[in-house]
């Protein structure tokens, strides 16, 4: 079952977002302007990878899949196991891309690209679970991409998520990202169940 599955998953998707995500980390190293966006390189870097990851389930042969007697739940998990050590692998080289005296908290903004990841299949799987679509990857992407841009913009201040270090709300804020994972988590485990069937008009 795992074989299968690992030749259905778009890694060629997935391995060009996370390039472009090391090079834009890799920014972070080329003089002291860059150091100091090293936050917002490394945010920049996270959503880009994190743009792949929406293309995770794209699976072309869905509707053919969907009548094996493994369910869709154990297949979503199967492709998310595939992908865990990828994104731990990226996410480790991504941090010790940025100088040491311009890396934020690891622990904090690794919560901020634990959401971000998780956020971006969720939006997949909520696209599978609600459609007939085989490759959910594209308006996930481009829901993820909307998202965060809204946020940015016009996210409410007292419940501010895009921080800087100095910002005294930063310990605040990442209390709000470990909310946003934990429903991101909660909301991919419904949707990755077996999508809606139509009912059957008579």
């Amino acid at each position: 079952m795992v074989l299968p599955v690992h030749r259905t998953v778009p890694w060629g998707t997935v391995g060009a977002a996370g390039a472009a995500g090391l090079l834009l980390a890799a920014l972070t190293r080329t003089g002291a302007t860059a150091e100091g966006l090293s936050l917002y390189l490394l945010r920049a870097a996270i959503l880009a990878f994190a743009v792949g990851l929406a293309f995770l389930l794209d699976d072309p042969a869905r509707h053919t899949t969907a009548a094996v007697p493994t369910p869709r739940p154990v297949r979503v998990a199967l492709r998310v196991a595939l992908a865990v050590p990828a994104a731990a692998a990226w996410w480790t080289v991504a941090l010790l891309l940025v100088p040491p005296g311009a890396r934020p908290p690891v622990g904090d903004i690794t919560l901020e690209a634990g959401a971000a990841f998780v956020l971006a299949m969720t939006g997949a799987a909520a696209a599978v679970r609600f459609s007939e679509v085989t490759r959910p990857g594209l308006p996930a992407a481009v829901g993820l991409l909307a998202t965060a841009v809204l946020a940015m913009l016009f996210w409410p201040g007292r419940w501010a998520l895009f921080v800087t270090v100095e910002d005294e709300r930063w310990a605040a804020a990442h209390d709000r990202w470990g909310m946003v994972l934990a429903g991101a988590v909660i909301l991919g485990a419904v949707c990755a169940m077996e999508p809606v069937r139509r009912r059957i008009r008579l």
